[in-house]
């Protein structure tokens, strides 16, 4: 799976200066940022859109990935991968016709791939992995930042894992929600190589790098 990456959210970012805070990101060593998009609607909770994305593009060259927890996302995937989005992430249970959904994200010449809340189980994605680079098995509830990881979702990254370690080409295996120094082995052992954190990397005293480094450095510890 190669080394485990680091994606912060910028959900607990000072919104008024997204663009430093994605400067701040990228010198800490962060191999992409991820924007939670949230409508209102599949989740409680309202963020921003893709203006906002765009507006902070210029400030840093690390890559963006579009977390669109939004109902129906078909008809605005091209304005994230306008905005600047190398990758859009859509939810299973959120697309009518996932496969056509994924199938245009891929046509508009972005990385493809697909989230799974907790309830949602692994096979629900056996279909579409043929057009995925990534699965994203989310470890909270999607809607809000600052939750407590469920370890009960484990056994499923493990299943996915199992799952795409069968295919033909490589995918990689994301995990959302209440990541940070005492969760992220657990979801490192169970086989997910992409970990997106937020509050606590943000709040971690000694900075951003030091935040990124221990965290990448727990992952790797707990797959060796």
């Amino acid at each position: 799976m190669g080394s485990p990456l680091i994606v912060p959210s910028v959900l607990p970012a000072d919104f008024a200066r997204l663009g430093e805070a994605c400067q701040q990101l990228g010198a800490a060593g962060v191999d992409r940022i991820q924007f939670d998009v949230m409508d209102g609607h599949f989740v409680p909770n309202l963020t921003f859109g893709p203006d906002v994305i765009a507006a902070v593009r210029s400030w840093v060259d690390v890559p963006f990935e579009a977390h669109l927890m939004v109902d129906e996302p078909g008809p605005t995937l091209a304005r994230y991968v306008e905005a600047g989005c190398q990758r859009v992430i859509v939810h299973a249970e959120a697309c009518r016709h996932l496969h056509r959904v994924l199938g245009q994200v891929r046509d508009l010449g972005a990385e493809a791939a697909v989230a799974l809340n907790p309830a949602t189980p692994a096979h629900a994605v056996a279909h579409v992995l043929d057009l995925v680079d990534l699965v994203l098995v989310m470890t909270v509830n999607p809607g809000w930042g600052g939750q407590a990881y469920l370890a009960s979702m484990e056994p499923k990254v493990a299943e996915l894992r199992r799952g795409l370690d069968a295919l033909d080409h490589p995918v990689d295996l994301e995990v959302d929600g209440g990541i940070g120094p005492a969760t992220i082995a657990g979801a490192a052992a169970a086989g997910a190589n992409v970990f997106v954190t937020g509050s606590s990397l943000f709040a971690e005293e000694a900075g951003l790098r030091a935040a990124v480094e221990d965290l990448r450095a727990r992952a790797a510890s707990a797959t060796a």
